[in-house]
């Protein structure tokens, strides 16, 4: 069956019966007609006895396989794809010294070959008859697929019924993309080994396709008929050229608006947040779920999506999510957290939109490790090596907010703010009262055309805050941050994947801007505890014209001193 049309509710959750198709069968479903090459070479010899030997050459007559695994390349809807599988009809698919190597072969040549990767597992883990040697081998095939990934190529996982061991424990989990078979068996430790264990029944429902997705461990579960439909939408964001056409965007300037009115604007029920954004201006949205990791937040929105083009990794706080009851909590930031490994590991700009009205205060929120995740979001962001683009599409209160807001270019709709609290927050510490939220609005400069004059985020090089003027639909309602706005933004910093100038120096920039952030210093003369020579030629370069590698020259902002303060 044809995969449904997904914007951003996460993949579909099908409710079909199990079956256990060979991976064979998988393989002339998803693949398209004619299209399969395979790469299995003669297996490397292993040491077995007799017994052994027996038990292998009847499953190979039964499977009509020579191992546990198959590999090789093919097409998916007109895109080349490296593939690997389980056959779990060959001794429950588990994996020995043989089959080891003959799936790192396959992961090293698709990395030599700058192939995306698809794995699709059926296994009971480890080959036991081979013992500790055996068991090792999930080592050295983790080492393959981290080392795919380094190189900045997709790897996506199918997890087969059943899934269990040490596959799971290991390159079943470590995919970019992680789907799993309806009602498919995936749990580290299988039922009857449990229950020989412990001479109990392991909870029913817990190891199940369902429940993983449920708990943030699995992106979505479907039938393999509609697998290769998600693999051509998952490989059009992440193998989209990195290069982009940047349409002319007007720089018209915003009306002088009350702080207190954009507020308001923000919270209004019927104001689009980001799967409007998504919606409208974005193609080729297939939303993640959780933090692969046991945790899922509904308030975070994690998305590959394309914007004019532009691949990304989409982060989206969803204000129609967050509740009194259920605000954004730890787990929506340790979910933009992958969201920000992913970019970095596919080097894909990362683009994060800001919409809350402040995360969770709730004894929950604090013992689940909420200021640190804000710490942790922040460190992570001002490092990143792939561009990043922040979005201040409404409401911007607290730390949740703060977590998604270094970028190397800020964009705001015209009606977004930031505060450090919401303004009837701020009043009643300032005033003991929050009858004077306007005022405190006003005061504290939290609308984005504040911001811009502020000069914390000022113009320079690729980075700016731009409040934008928002368009209106007749109804007043469907107002929205233009397309061509954000594919502007990606320009010229999404011109780090292919320009030459060293990180460090990008990073030594960055860092200057968020170092002088509030203060106006004039160029090269701001004192700091520690020394600090920022080359900016290279990257001038390459913001103002996208260009090509640029020598490193002698141009310097020398940074010195021995206090903290700004010197004339």
């Amino acid at each position: 069956m044809p995969l449904p049309a997904v914007l951003c509710e996460g993949l579909p959750v099908t409710t079909s019966t199990p079956d256990r198709p060979s991976v064979l069968d998988l393989l002339h479903t998803v693949v398209d007609d004619g299209s399969f090459l395979s790469w299995d070479e003669p297996l490397v010899e292993v040491a077995t006895d007799e017994a052994f030997a027996a038990t292998l050459a009847r499953a190979r007559e039964r499977s009509g396989l020579d191992e546990s695994v198959l590999t090789g390349t093919g097409l998916v809807h007109g895109r080349p794809v490296a593939l690997i599988g389980c056959e779990f009809g060959f001794l429950a698919g588990s994996i020995g010294v043989a089959a080891a190597e003959r799936l790192v072969s396959a992961v090293e040549r698709a990395t030599t070959e700058g192939l995306p990767l698809l794995a699709t597992t059926a296994s009971g883990g480890t080959r036991m008859q081979e013992g500790t040697t055996a068991f090792l081998q999930m080592v050295k095939i983790s080492a393959a697929i981290t080392a795919h990934k380094a190189a900045g190529l997709p790897y996506l996982v199918y997890l087969r019924h059943p899934t269990t061991g040490g596959v799971f424990a290991s390159w079943g989990s470590l995919g970019h993309v992680t789907i799993a078979q309806p009602h498919a068996l995936i749990g580290f430790l299988g039922p009857r080994v449990y229950e020989a264990l412990y001479d109990a029944s392991f909870s029913p429902g817990v190891q199940t396709a369902e429940n993983l997705h449920r708990c943030g461990l699995l992106d979505g579960v479907i039938p393999a008929s509609g697998l290769a439909a998600l693999i051509d939408r998952a490989l059009a964001v992440l193998m989209a050229p990195r290069q982009l056409s940047v349409p002319a965007v007007a720089d018209e300037p915003a009306p002088e608006i009350d702080a207190w009115e954009s507020v308001t604007r923000s919270r209004n029920p019927h104001r689009p947040g980001v799967r409007a954004l998504l919606r409208h201006a974005a193609t080729d949205v297939l939303s993640l779920n959780g933090t692969g990791e046991g945790e899922s937040d509904p308030s975070l929105l994690l998305a590959l999506a394309r914007f004019g083009g532009a691949p990304c990794v989409l982060l989206g706080q969803d204000r129609a999510r967050q509740t009194l009851s259920d605000p954004l909590g730890p787990a929506a930031l340790r979910t933009a957290r992958r969201g920000m490994r992913l970019a970095q590991e596919l080097n894909l700009p990362l683009v994060t939109v800001i919409d809350t009205a402040g995360a969770a205060l709730s004894p929950e929120a604090e013992e689940g490790g909420l200021a640190g995740e804000i710490a942790r979001c922040l460190a992570e962001l001002i490092t990143m090596r792939a561009p990043t683009v922040s979005v201040l599409l409404g409401q911007g209160s607290g730390g949740a907010a703060l977590a998604l807001l270094p970028a190397d270019r800020v964009i705001a709709a015209q009606h977004g703010w930031l505060s450090p609290l919401p303004p009837e927050g701020a009043s009643a510490i300032v005033h003991r009262t929050s009858d004077k939220a306007p005022q405190m609005a006003a005061e504290q400069g939290v609308r984005s055309a504040d911001l811009r004059a502020a000069g914390g985020y000022r113009r320079a090089g690729d980075c700016s805050v731009a409040a934008l003027p928002e368009p209106r639909s007749a109804d007043g309602h469907r107002l929205i941050v233009p397309i061509e706005v954000v594919v502007a933004a990606f320009h010229p910093i999404s011109l780090r994947l292919s320009a030459s100038a060293p990180y460090p120096q990008l990073l030594n920039v960055q860092r200057r801007r968020i170092r002088t952030s509030g203060v106006q210093i004039p160029r090269g003369r701001y004192q700091h505890r520690c020394s600090l020579r920022v080359t900016v030629a290279p990257t001038r370069r390459i913001c103002r014209d996208g260009g090509s590698p640029w020598p490193i020259g002698p141009h310097f902002w020398t940074v010195s001193r021995p206090s903290a303060r700004a010197v004339t």
